[in-house]
């Protein structure tokens, strides 16, 4: 057992939309990605995705409206709602889901993570 400090984990890398693994529990990840820019259009048809913002902010597009979320608050996307993460700026947010989450769902893309990093 040991503590995450995660300004020193964030620190560690400066690339978006590349999720790094900093913890699991119970098969789920615990993970920090940075985002700038927009991201694709997908949706998980087995998993839900919590999204908490650790600094910045970013809008979370839906098909049929969008949230926007600042530093310490937090989504819930449920199972099989196509979802498109935006941001202006760069944004560090923490990332809870299983193991199994692929970053682009069902949408194949250049930024689609099969394997992701430990830090």
């Amino acid at each position: 057992m040991h503590k995450i400090n995660i300004p020193e984990k964030l620190s560690l890398f400066h690339d978006h939309w590349n999720p790094r693994i900093v913890g699991e529990l119970n098969g789920q990840h615990v993970k920090l990605a940075k985002f700038q820019g927009e991201f694709v259009w997908h949706k998980h048809d087995e998993e839900d995705e919590l999204f908490y913002v650790l600094s910045g902010e970013f809008r979370m597009n839906f098909r049929d409206h969008s949230v926007t979320l600042r530093e310490n608050e937090f989504l819930i996307v449920p199972r099989g709602v196509e979802h498109r993460p935006v941001a202006e700026h760069e944004v560090s947010v923490l990332l809870f889901e299983p193991a199994t989450t692929l970053n682009t769902g069902d949408a194949e893309s250049e930024l689609t993570r099969e394997t992701l990093e430990r830090i």
